[in-house]
């Protein structure tokens, strides 16, 4: 394969990668609705044994 052809391919998948990123972070803004992942989501747990929710999040901002 041509150097060029690998170049181009990357800076395709950097961009389309970029882009879905990007789409997610919007479409999260726009929403409004909290992120939830692998470590905890709905299941987390305050250090006095409190569930944790979007709304109860000491780090959301109002």
């Amino acid at each position: 394969m041509d150097p060029s052809t690998l170049v181009a391919v990357f800076v395709v998948t950097v961009v389309l990668l970029g882009l879905a990123v990007g789409a997610m972070a919007l479409g999260s803004r726009l929403t409004g609705r909290c992120l939830r992942g692998s470590c905890g989501g709905p299941a987390a747990h305050a250090p006095d044994g409190d569930r944790i929710s979007c709304v109860g999040c000491p780090n959301r901002r109002e």
